[in-house]
């Protein structure tokens, strides 16, 4: 359901990038990576202790799937209102599932070295 342009979110802008990024599962680090930043510039853009200039508000938008008047005011959709569609569904899988692969061959690792050791 889109909102009306009146109807406002009242978080911060730190707050509604923290949200939209943690709505599509990215940690900090891999969006910082994909915006050409720090994770350091990242954790100040959600603390609000800093803001990112227009291009780098615009490209984290696109990347968010929210519009950056969402991002700076909170007016329209916001991530949690946004329906993925079949391609955003099958990326946002795709991600997840690189990410469970990642964490069962750290774990498989770990539980090697434990093994060892006992």
């Amino acid at each position: 359901m889109t909102k009306p342009m009146t109807q406002q979110d009242d978080d911060t802008i730190g707050g509604r990038i923290g949200r939209s990024r943690e709505a599509l599962g990215i940690d900090i680090a891999e969006l910082a990576t994909k915006l050409g930043v720090k994770p350091e510039t990242m954790r100040g853009w959600e603390r609000d202790r800093a803001e990112p200039r227009a291009n780098k508000l615009i490209m984290l938008a696109g990347i968010l799937g929210v519009s950056p008047a969402w991002l700076i005011g909170g007016y329209g959709e916001g991530a949690e209102d946004v329906d993925l569609d079949d391609a955003g569904r099958a990326a946002k899988l795709d991600l997840l599932r690189s990410r469970r692969d990642v964490l069962d061959g750290e774990i498989a690792r770990l539980e090697a070295l434990a093994a060892k050791s006992a």
